[in-house]
């Protein structure tokens, strides 16, 4: 008996591998981005001479569906002027798409993750992507707060003096603000530079929110003790989307957010960051 061969696309379901099959027929599998903690398939093929991305969640990566619905209604602008992948193909019910593949590296982790020019062209970015729609705020703001008491509800090892805290803060509600479509996770994780120009990928957390909202995983980690990278990305912005009040509560749940979800997922390193970015907010840095 001989060892099964491993599937030519790993990570897809039956129905996906039927569908990317047929979008792409005789496609060959280039590398395997796959984020496993999340279990969720990047794929990475080559298909009559050109390189595409497959991108597949298991049935409850919500996610997916925000993907599939940024590319439809919001990415445009960028993927207009390759500063965002195109998309080619769809299959919601399967929570499966497909779009081009941008050349360039990632930026976390390499050099450009300190370079002032890299977050100029970010908020350049930022702002095109912000600037094509707005919509009145609403009960967002109610809204974002009950989900941040539901994450407190939840299993965490946050203390219970500083659940206290968060609580209390959580009780007073912040006004309403104009919504627009942000990418929920803009940080060099997910930005390409290639040849000098910077361009965005993976809209997996794309929502309507405020636009400081995006601001928020930046300022707890690169703009940490880098005022040179915050006034490059807000130059490039062409302003300052925060205000202190609001700006704080969009912290504090950014921060309950990521301690949570860390600890649920088993991610420890994750979770201490959250930990230190709730610390950060109720300590007022």
């Amino acid at each position: 008996m001989t060892d099964a061969s491993p599937p030519a696309l790993p990570g897809l379901a039956a129905a996906q591998r039927t569908a990317v099959d047929a979008w792409f027929p005789g496609a060959e599998l280039v590398a395997d981005h796959s984020w496993v903690l999340l279990g969720r398939t990047v794929l990475r093929l080559r298909h009559e001479g050109r390189d595409v991305v497959v991108k597949a969640g298991r049935p409850d990566d919500h996610h997916m569906d925000r993907e599939i619905a940024a590319h439809a209604e919001v990415v445009a602008p960028l993927a207009d002027r390759a500063l965002a992948p195109h998309l080619l193909r769809a299959e919601p019910s399967l929570r499966l798409l497909a779009t081009t593949w941008l050349p360039g590296l990632l930026v976390e982790g390499t050099p450009a993750e300190h370079e002032p020019q890299v977050y100029r062209q970010a908020g350049r970015l930022l702002a095109l992507f912000h600037a094509q729609q707005s919509r009145p705020g609403g009960d967002h703001e109610l809204r974002a707060d009950a989900r941040s008491l539901a994450w407190l509800q939840g299993e965490h090892r946050i203390p219970d003096d500083v659940v206290a805290r968060l609580r209390a803060e959580l009780a007073h509600p912040v006004p309403p603000r104009p919504l627009v479509p942000t990418h929920g996770d803009w940080q060099p994780r997910n930005w390409l530079v290639d040849d000098g120009r910077v361009a965005v990928i993976d809209f997996g957390r794309t929502d309507w929110r405020p636009a400081a909202t995006d601001l928020t995983r930046l300022h707890a980690k690169q703009l940490r003790g880098r005022p040179d990278l915050e006034r490059a990305l807000l130059d490039g912005y062409g302003g300052d989307p925060r205000e202190p009040l609001t700006w704080r509560r969009d912290r504090l749940r950014e921060a309950v957010g990521t301690a949570v979800w860390a600890y649920k997922v088993g991610d420890a390193g994750f979770e201490q960051e959250g930990h230190r970015m709730i610390a950060d907010v109720l300590d007022g840095d």
